[in-house]
């Protein structure tokens, strides 16, 4: 918990694990969308304290290097995560809006292109 506390502390250290991670695995998991629209509603200065806390949560877990679940395993490896994201999500649903999707998607896209 500790060392999970330490890596959220730094945003723009935090903000950088995530592309860089997102960037690797974006299309091996299927709650890409969510995930980043999680993380423009966690890092957007109308979102409310408690709903980037959580959301935060849930994204320093998707980075942090260890999971419940090794992220290398095939099939089962993001399922940790995607539970972590889904609970958060089942909190905040309402904060996360239709700009924040919007962004998402098209952040999305420029990875995919990114990898081609």
């Amino acid at each position: 918990m500790d060392a999970m506390r330490a890596e959220t502390r730094d945003e723009e250290s935090l903000k950088r694990r995530f592309w860089e991670k997102l960037r690797r695995v974006a299309g091996k998991i299927p709650f890409a969308e969510d995930l980043v629209a999680a993380f423009y509603c966690a890092t957007d200065p109308q979102t409310p304290s408690r709903v980037k806390l959580i959301l935060i949560g849930a994204i320093a877990y998707f980075i942090f290097p260890t999971d419940a679940i090794a992220d290398f395993l095939p099939l089962v490896g993001f399922a940790d995560d995607a539970a972590v994201l889904a609970a958060a999500i089942t909190q905040v649903a309402s904060s996360i809006t239709e700009e924040h999707r919007a962004k998402a998607r098209k952040s999305l896209g420029e990875v995919a292109i990114d990898h081609l």
